[in-house]
């Protein structure tokens, strides 16, 4: 059944008969209407005999913990899944294209952020869902260690074969960048958060990970190396 957070009349359906329920607002929890539209999400769950939520949001970001806030007073059985920065981000995300062209360029300085693998994430939420143990739990979810952006780019160089490198920029290019692609109000959004969370507040590790499936968060490098491997950066013929 096809669901659309902007289409409450499709929510139904699609949640008619589900016992649990993966819960990740696209684009952001930030944007006009979300914590509405979530807010009304728990209650048309409620009423379709959904029991589980399992929420992902972002570390240290005040609208994603409004959302929890809705999701722990929906009375549903619930478990939050805060995360740090997706690895992702580099090989399929918003900074490949800059990666490819060899370069990290991000605002923060000299901030460390510990980036996790989303396939870690994954088996984190697929055992929220399916698992026992883990109702009410909140699971702060990270790589294993601290990584500033200029080791990122030696990271990337390493994997890729290539060099990639650092470019510090301030939060004005950011949103100048983000606007020339993607609008004034995606902008406007992502700068602020942006803003919000780079100011050290993530700067610390997580167990997470650990805590909900027994075992470790892959590291930054060995993300690298398995998608430099799959082919994530090879460049065309």
């Amino acid at each position: 059944m096809p669901f659309d957070w902007d289409d409450p009349a499709t929510w139904e359906n699609a949640l008619r008969g589900i016992g649990a329920v993966y819960v990740n607002y696209h684009p952001d929890y930030a944007f006009p209407g979300a914590i509405e539209n979530l807010t009304r999400f728990t209650h048309v769950a409620a009423s379709c005999g959904v029991e589980r939520l399992v929420i992902l949001t972002g570390r240290g970001e005040h609208h994603a913990q409004l959302g929890e806030e809705v999701i722990a007073r929906s009375g549903l059985d619930h478990t939050i899944v805060r995360s740090a920065w997706f690895a992702q981000n580099f090989s399929e995300g918003s900074l490949w294209e800059p990666a490819m062209d060899g370069v990290v360029p991000m605002p923060g300085g000299d901030l460390e952020e510990p980036i996790i693998d989303i396939d870690d994430l994954a088996d984190v939420i697929v055992e929220a869902l399916t698992g026992a143990g883990h109702s009410g739990q909140t699971y702060d979810c990270t790589g294993p260690r601290l990584l500033g952006f200029a080791e990122v780019a030696d990271i990337l160089s390493g994997a890729m074969g290539r060099r990639v490198d650092y470019l510090p920029i301030s939060f004005e290019d950011f949103h100048a960048e983000l606007e020339a692609t993607s609008g004034a109000v995606f902008a406007d959004i992502v700068t602020a958060i942006a803003r919000e969370t780079f100011d050290g507040r993530n700067a610390r590790i997580g167990h997470g990970v650990m805590r909900a499936i027994g075992r470790g968060p892959r590291d930054f490098t060995e993300f690298a190396q398995a998608a430099a491997a799959a082919g994530k950066w090879a460049k065309a013929a």
